[in-house]
């Protein structure tokens, strides 16, 4: 039975030296052990030990190569906000499939709220964006309501790292550098 949770495990122990490895490489994972080490200021071989026992606690999950939308061919990005109606698991199960197997979904989210899902989708146009919505969510019995939100611009932010003790703002905290998003 396919898993649609993402479990909640419970937090690793960093120290500095694991978040500013973990800060160099969201910043560039093509960075090498060797110049990640003289950043660090740590001996190559204790990077490597670092970022092995990084991955094999799950704090780090992969490396994911960015492709531009626009230059494949799918210059437009769009949010759908979609409510399904009844929101029962033998429904649920197989849209979350379907929604996450379209070549034009590009991040899928269950929510609490009026809505239940946030899809973002990047289309060719606004033609196949109404292709997209009429073809593949509203035809669907369970599919109640779609809302669409065109994306007029997107910013990449700064790297993900643990909440700074007692900050409530973490965003501005020193660790995360200078501005936490960049267009």
């Amino acid at each position: 039975m396919p898993c649609y949770v993402r479990r909640m495990p419970e937090s690793v122990a960093l120290d500095p030296v694991d978040l500013h490895i973990l800060r160099l490489l969201q910043n560039d994972a093509r960075t090498t052990y060797r110049e990640l080490a003289a950043e660090v200021g740590v001996a190559p071989s204790t990077c490597l030990d670092r970022v092995a026992r990084l991955r094999r606690t799950g704090v780090i999950l992969g490396h994911r190569l960015r492709l531009d939308p626009a230059r494949l061919g799918r210059g437009l990005e769009a949010l759908l906000l979609v409510q399904v109606r009844p929101h029962r698991r033998e429904l649920i199960g197989p849209f979350v499939e379907r929604v996450r197997a379209l070549a034009e979904s590009r991040a899928f989210f269950h929510l609490t709220g009026p809505d239940d899902y946030l899809v973002h989708v990047a289309v060719a146009d606004p033609t196949d964006l109404q292709r997209l919505v009429l073809d593949e969510f509203t035809s669907r019995r369970e599919v109640a309501r779609v809302e669409t939100r065109l994306i007029f611009q997107q910013w990449e932010c700064g790297p993900l790292m643990p909440p700074a003790a007692g900050a409530r703002n973490p965003a501005a905290t020193p660790e995360s550098g200078p501005g936490s998003c960049a267009p």
